[in-house]
């Protein structure tokens, strides 16, 4: 990834825009939708505007800047709201991650004490139908804030109607007999070695080796686990990633500012998921990067390359 500045601007308009309904974002809390508003601006391009709030219980406003997560959990509220006010996709289908790839410029993340407006320009290509209806896309996102550029992001996902999903997910499928069957969380490592202030918002667990973890899984956690689910959320990987890369990079105080992930497959409730993190080589500007991967039954499901900035501007 090369690395973002906030030469490029563009003009801010907010005409003819329509507020996001709560459930287009499929989440369960209003206060925990990030997005406010859209508009088509071509036949699979978008403007949406979000915002993100001066403080967070769990993405937290830390040094002075916003927690760069909001980037991957505001683009990750865009992939059900374009699905279905984009391409007419009924509530109750699922979508299913492949991919991931975001970075941005960290100057971009300094807060006021005031809420923060941020727009996504989307695009979306390689679509794909079925039956008529929208199967997969590759969504790309360009963030912008006061209209300068401070943010690019790319995911590839799949869409599928409830048959077709309960067929590949055989049991897992039913969310009540998965959270029955789900391991209760383990002990939490100290929230400060993965720069938390709470030991509720760990997702590690010591697994007794340098640099490796069991993901630890709380599905009363109200903001990871904001509705019942069938499997470990996307977004709980990712924060995995972020928590074991920085305690990897430690005692350096570091600031993620990119990642590029691939979704192999779900992590279940209902068995042990390690964590294995080591260093990778720098990027091409110099930044540290981790590369971050979790195994479930002795396969791999998840890998994330994790790239990290020095010490926080603010």
């Amino acid at each position: 990834m090369s690395q973002l500045h906030l030469e490029h601007r563009v003009d801010v308009k907010h005409g003819d825009a329509t507020p996001v309904t709560q459930g287009h974002t499929h989440k369960t809390n209003p206060d925990e939708v990030l997005l406010t508003d859209w508009r088509r601006t071509g036949d699979h391009a978008f403007v949406v505007r979000a915002h993100w709030p001066a403080s967070h219980d769990f993405y937290a406003t830390r040094h002075g800047m916003h927690d760069p997560m909001l980037l991957g959990e505001t683009v990750r509220q865009t992939l059900p709201l374009i699905s279905h006010v984009g391409y007419g996709i009924p509530l109750g289908h699922q979508l299913l991650w492949h991919d991931f790839r975001w970075e941005l410029a960290p100057e971009a993340l300094l807060a006021a004490e005031r809420e923060t407006e941020v727009e996504l320009h989307i695009t979306c290509t390689e679509v794909k139908y079925r039956r008529g209806r929208a199967a997969s896309m590759l969504l790309t996102a360009l963030g912008y804030r006061e209209g300068r550029l401070f943010a690019s992001s790319s995911t590839r996902f799949a869409i599928q109607d409830r048959a077709v999903y309960e067929r590949l997910r055989g049991r897992y499928a039913d969310i009540g007999l998965a959270n029955a069957r789900a391991l209760p969380p383990a002990p939490p490592v100290p929230a400060p070695s993965v720069g938390r202030a709470h030991a509720a918002d760990v997702v590690l667990s010591p697994a007794g080796r340098p640099h490796r973890w069991l993901l630890r899984v709380d599905t009363t956690h109200p903001i990871l686990f904001d509705h019942p689910v069938d499997h470990a959320p996307g977004m709980l990987l990712l924060e995995a990633s972020r928590q074991a890369a920085q305690t990897v990079t430690a005692p350096l105080s570091s600031l993620v500012v990119g990642m590029d992930t691939t979704f192999v497959r779900y992590a279940e409730l209902d068995a042990p998921c390690r964590i294995h993190a080591r260093r990778h080589a720098v990027d091409a500007a110099g930044r540290r990067r981790v590369l971050v991967t979790a195994r479930q039954h002795d396969v791999e499901i998840f890998r994330n390359l994790v790239t990290l900035t020095g010490a926080p501007l603010g």
